[in-house]
């Protein structure tokens, strides 16, 4: 799988707003409030101060120097600290090879109103993981429909196991909306339906009278963004499995061909000419170009925060593959196709990447890469705990987990987990007039 780094205006834009995390795995906190202690019969109670304490759970990827996953801890093996106080673990889980072996639960979780489960399975199913699907294809080219069906057709055999719950949703005409399911069979329903329904280079450009980005690409966007950010809220509702979110896309880039739309590629691009920096116009449209481009950066950022505090991890396709170039039939300037192609694919980087997962992009060995995320999510422990925080208004919390274990051989173990997650904004109720 060929790597890429992503370009500096998404990192920074994005970094800005969201803080950095090491390898892997998720961390979620939906509010919850511990039992409350009783004082004894005859004594004076103390004063008791109520705050929101957060339900925090984490997963944790532990592997030997060979690479194997460590499946033999317990509970005890464990330390985790949040801004270096250390907490207790309420709630442990081990999931190898996709199946729940082992669950240690003490505080269980409040009933809540939010995503449908289907009906409960025996007592003997033991599935681990909920894996959503999302297939974007207001962002996927027509002429790619059956490239996106091979491909989706082949995840339902490397990514999907019986006892798995999935759900799948499109942003677009395909018009996709299956519940979470054990049923493998909708998965080949679903692939029959996939139709890409994105827009041309040369339709972005036609639809752009002022060189402003058109508002049918902001509206696209907005409508691809809000599909999964909702999907993220139903999710958190769920705790103590692994989420993935699969997303198909071709990516995002609120600043498509801007020399074309202003008609100034032939001058700028064609015959690489200079661009004077003083001119009044070309600030302007520069201006304008970084506005786009940071308002992008904020809307990954509100993503990846809400998928953090999910505990869910993003796993992007680029189903085009190994781009080669854009289309001989669109009227495109190579260097201006080259840079949507690296805008639109640096999006798709920065959602899996900032969520501990895997983006596959420019690269034409998908399977390579669904075999890899397949095994990332079929073994890991699943850490719990009340957040016992000495400040509740700091909304950024650094986590640190530490294991007292070792292998026989006295070597120390390689421990990837979520590094930080973020408060989400307390609403605040309007002053009365």
């Amino acid at each position: 799988m060929k790597t890429a780094r992503v370009a500096p205006w998404v990192v920074a834009g994005v970094l800005a707003a969201l803080p950095i995390f090491g390898d892997a795995p998720r961390a979620q906190e939906p509010a919850a409030q511990p039992p409350a202690t009783q004082a004894p019969a005859g004594d004076v109670p103390n004063p008791t101060f109520r705050t929101s304490v957060n339900l925090v759970s984490s997963d944790v990827i532990v592997r030997n120097r060979r690479g194997q996953f460590q499946a033999d801890l317990t509970k005890d093996d464990f330390e985790v600290f949040e801004d270096g106080v250390q907490q207790a673990i309420t709630s442990f889980t081990l999931v190898h090879g996709g199946r729940v072996y082992q669950t240690q639960t003490v505080a269980a979780a409040p009933v809540r109103e939010g995503i449908i489960l289907p009906p409960s399975r025996p007592v003997n199913d033991a599935a681990g993981r909920i894996i959503i699907f999302v297939i974007d294809d207001l962002h996927l080219d027509f002429r790619d429909t059956h490239r996106v069906r091979r491909l989706f057709r082949d995840m339902a055999k490397e990514l999907v196991h019986e006892g798995d719950l999935f759900g799948i949703v499109s942003t677009g005409t395909s018009s996709i909306a299956i519940d979470l399911t054990y049923d493998l069979a909708r998965m080949e329903e679903a692939a029959n339906r996939i139709t890409g329904g994105g827009l041309k280079p040369s339709e972005i450009i036609q639809q752009s009278a002022t060189g402003e980005t058109p508002q049918e690409v902001m509206h696209r966007a907005n409508v691809a963004f809000e599909t999964v950010y909702e999907m993220l809220t139903n999710l958190q509702q769920t705790q103590h499995r692994r989420k993935a979110v699969v997303l198909i896309s071709n990516g995002y880039d609120f600043d498509p061909f801007a020399s074309s739309r202003a008609g100034t590629a032939d001058n700028v691009f064609l015959n690489n000419r200079n661009v004077n920096p003083n001119d009044p116009s070309n600030a302007m449209f520069n201006q304008g170009s970084q506005f786009n481009d940071a308002e992008l950066s904020m809307r990954l950022a509100e993503l990846t925060r809400q998928a953090n505090r999910t505990n869910a991890t993003f796993y992007t396709f680029d189903p085009r593959g190994l781009v080669a170039g854009g289309d001989i039939d669109e009227p495109v300037d190579p260097v201006e196709w080259e840079s949507h192609l690296r805008k639109s694919q640096d999006s798709l980087r920065v959602l899996a990447e900032l969520t501990g997962g895997i983006a596959v992009v420019n690269t034409n060995d998908h399977t390579k890469a669904m075999r890899r995320i397949d095994a990332e999510t079929s073994d890991y422990y699943v850490l719990g705990y009340y957040s016992t925080n000495p400040d509740p208004t700091q909304r950024r919390r650094v986590i640190e987990i530490k294991l007292k274990k070792k292998d026989p051989e006295g070597n120390n173990l390689e421990v990837m987990y979520r590094r930080e997650y973020t408060l989400k904004p307390v609403a605040t109720q309007p002053k009365p007039r």
